[in-house]
């Protein structure tokens, strides 16, 4: 088999929670050895949150952490000690990227910054990403995706007309921003690799995020018209919306179900056994206008229907239809088992665990999660001792001193 694509390829990781694990963990699975740095005394968000396994909280427990940092090397430092500055500073020379997602105050205070790294190594990749950027007047206010999915403009479009606002799950725009940030670090890889120059990546969360809201942007540019939250509806498919069919046990079913046109609204009739209906609903613009009408109407049709039954005899008419999937309907989906989507890996404290699988299958160089999350600091002797020549007394001593913690 050919090597993974980015194999040779080396990052130190001063990243943490999402946007910036997510990131390497796409050049890890690539074949990239990757280092991640992190600290005992303020670990990870992610390593304290849950799903654990077997529901009880660990340190090294958490899923969540885990499907972020698979292929990866975890490695304890005290940066607020200069001892351990100084031993996070004899990896540059081995790196070839370097990737953060601290406020931009962090890597300066501690003179890492791009400019204090590129000395040591003047053809370094180095990305920083955190919520807006390295400059501008908010560039230093801390916080999470969600904040920043609060500020695009995320949560004010979610949710239904009236209603509260239903936003997406999570800190939404950490898991956005890692898609742009591993395509722009492969375009500086091969930059360097054609001039031999390296360079500095600023990438905020903020304008990435907003390339998803697009539409919504441009329509105000174009009109002045300020969309609102539209909960399911559409302005080109109706009925387009998730409708209650008949639960299994205590377990609620839904279907969504999307029609455009006419040929379309006319199979989901007869799918439906022609039930009578408004004549309001006879043309496309007729049930545009009368979408609340319209989903009344479909609800009380579909209620008492088998979802997966229902989907397949919709899908033969012609109408994009499919059961609203719970996680555990997801973990026997015959398509993703089919892809081969889950990977159990040995977790050195979790043990056979599964993990979600690769997001893109290069034919040549398919990649491969190599080897599950680490537990914190797992690999912090065997680094020191190959990467930096340190024998196990001095690591001991550095122990001692609160230098690797």
């Amino acid at each position: 088999m050919a090597p993974n694509a980015l194999e040779g390829i080396h990052v130190l990781d001063f990243t943490w929670v999402a946007v910036g694990p997510i990131t390497t963990k796409y050049l890890a699975d690539q074949g990239a050895d990757v280092v991640r740095i992190e600290s005992g005394t303020h670990a990870d968000v992610l390593r304290i949150a849950p799903p654990w396994r077997d529901g009880k909280f660990g340190i090294n427990k958490s899923q969540f952490f885990a499907d972020y940092n698979t292929s990866k090397k975890s490695v304890t430092l005290n940066l607020g000690n200069p001892k351990g500055r100084e031993l996070a500073m004899r990896f540059v020379p081995w790196a070839d990227v370097v990737v953060e997602n601290f406020t931009p105050k962090v890597m300066r205070e501690w003179a890492m910054d791009y400019e204090h790294l590129r000395r040591v190594k003047p053809d370094l990749i180095m990305l920083s990403s955190c919520l807006q950027g390295q400059t501008g007047p908010q560039a230093t206010m801390p916080g999470f995706g969600m904040l920043m999915a609060a500020q695009s403009g995320f949560y004010y479009l979610s949710g239904y007309p009236g209603g509260d606002p239903a936003p997406p799950y999570g800190a939404y725009t950490d898991f956005i921003t890692p898609r742009f940030a591993a395509a722009v670090l492969l375009a500086a890889l091969d930059y360097r690799r054609r001039t031999g120059q390296g360079q500095y990546i600023d990438i905020a969360q903020y304008e990435a995020s907003l390339q998803f809201l697009a539409p919504a942007l441009i329509d105000y540019f174009a009109s002045g018209r300020i969309q609102q939250p539209q909960g399911n509806r559409s302005e080109r498919y109706a009925p387009h919306g998730a409708y209650r069919c008949r639960d299994e046990g205590d377990a609620e079913r839904w279907i969504s179900i999307a029609a455009a046109g006419d040929e379309q609204w006319q199979g989901l009739l007869r799918v439906l056994g022609n039930p009578p209906c408004d004549e309001r609903f006879a043309t496309m613009l007729g049930r545009l206008e009368n979408q609340a009408v319209l989903d009344e109407f479909i609800s009380a049709q579909v209620r008492n229907a088998e979802a997966w039954d229902l989907t397949a005899r919709l899908q033969e008419a012609g109408v994009a239809a499919y059961p609203v999937q719970s996680c555990l309907d997801l973990h026997h989906d015959e398509n993703l088992e089919s892809f081969g989507f889950w990977n159990w890996l040995d977790h050195k404290e979790m043990g056979p665990t599964p993990y979600m699988g690769m997001q893109h299958r290069l034919s040549a160089t398919p990649g491969e999660m190599r080897w599950a999350a680490p537990t914190l600091g797992q690999h912090t002797d065997e680094v020191l001792q190959t990467m930096l020549g340190l024998d196990a007394a001095e690591i001991a001593k550095l122990r001692e001193e609160g230098v690797l913690m």
